[in-house]
């Protein structure tokens, strides 16, 4: 997406330097595509704590479209891998028109009606609600993202860093059908595997990401890896956290180790967990060098 807004300009937005992560530190993923698997409840492990819930910020960018930014925000400024996270609500006549980026990836996974992919490589792809796009930078290309419906188009845009040796990669994109992205159901839950797992998105970090709906009164239990950077983002609804409430459109940070989350209702949230590069994040605007 491109880098204007009203409130948190990304074109200034600089990243902190710290990460908020408090597990030692481990060294870079050697080479290759990385996928993440979903971790199992370890007996040992000591449970998750919220470190801070972050409100998103609602602004502009673009060309006229709304969202509600995440971070980088005056509350948290990146979250290593993690460079932006926003979720956007655009409809015509405003979008994201031709735009630059360089050294990271643009995730975006649409939560209703769809968007339209364009770039300089050639691609041209409309993914509709529960698909993914992935527009890896690299050393640079350019891409235009807009509604491809007349109603509401909502989906979560996250950034993910590129490790250093991999900045000047060749950029490149794919996009992935809502059909075939991994998606188990019970009783009280539905759970839809975006990254990791079974998933076939393919990131060049390793990476969690799962879209999880819940009922009310139903909880979600999951392991945090040791040494991962976590964010549970909700969609809509409201989730109870270690005697914390979450409420639509809040973030939290849990740290490492039994996640238990209570939803007040009805809730629909996103888990984003990834491994840190442990390298400074250099953003500047559309580029994150």
């Amino acid at each position: 997406m491109q880098r204007r807004s009203t409130l948190v300009p990304r074109r200034e937005a600089i990243a902190g330097i710290a990460s908020l992560a408090t597990a030692p530190l481990i060294g870079c993923e050697s080479g290759g595509v990385a996928r993440s698997a979903d971790h199992g409840k370890r007996k040992d492990a000591p449970a998750a704590e919220p470190l801070v819930i972050v409100p998103a910020v609602h602004t502009t960018d673009g060309n006229g479209a709304t969202l509600a930014r995440v971070f980088p925000s005056p509350y948290l400024q990146n979250l290593d891998p993690f460079v932006l996270l926003d979720d956007f609500n655009v409809g015509p006549p405003a979008g994201f028109p031709t735009h630059p980026h360089r050294g990271f990836e643009a995730f975006t996974y649409m939560v209703q009606g769809a968007f339209h992919h364009i770039d300089n490589l050639g691609n041209d792809s409309a993914i509709s609600a529960g698909g993914t796009q992935r527009f890896t930078s690299g050393r640079g290309a350019y891409h235009s993202e807009m509604p491809a419906t007349d109603g509401e188009n909502r989906g979560l845009q996250l950034w993910v860093n590129l490790p250093r040796r991999l900045k000047q990669m060749n950029p490149n994109y794919a996009g992935n059908d809502a059909r075939t992205i991994p998606e188990t159901r019970n009783a009280s839950e539905k759970r839809r595997t975006v990254v990791g797992g079974n998933s076939p998105v393919e990131l060049q970090t390793q990476v969690s990401y799962m879209d999880i709906t819940l009922n009310a009164g139903a909880r979600f239990q999951h392991t945090i890896e040791d040494g991962w950077n976590t964010i549970v983002y909700v969609i809509s609804g409201a989730l109870e956290l270690a005697g914390n409430r979450i409420a639509e459109q809040q973030a939290a940070l849990p740290k490492p180790g039994e996640l238990s989350l209570l939803a007040v209702g009805p809730t629909r949230f996103a888990f984003l967990s990834g491994k840190p590069h442990h390298e400074p994040i250099l953003h500047h605007g559309p580029f994150v060098d």
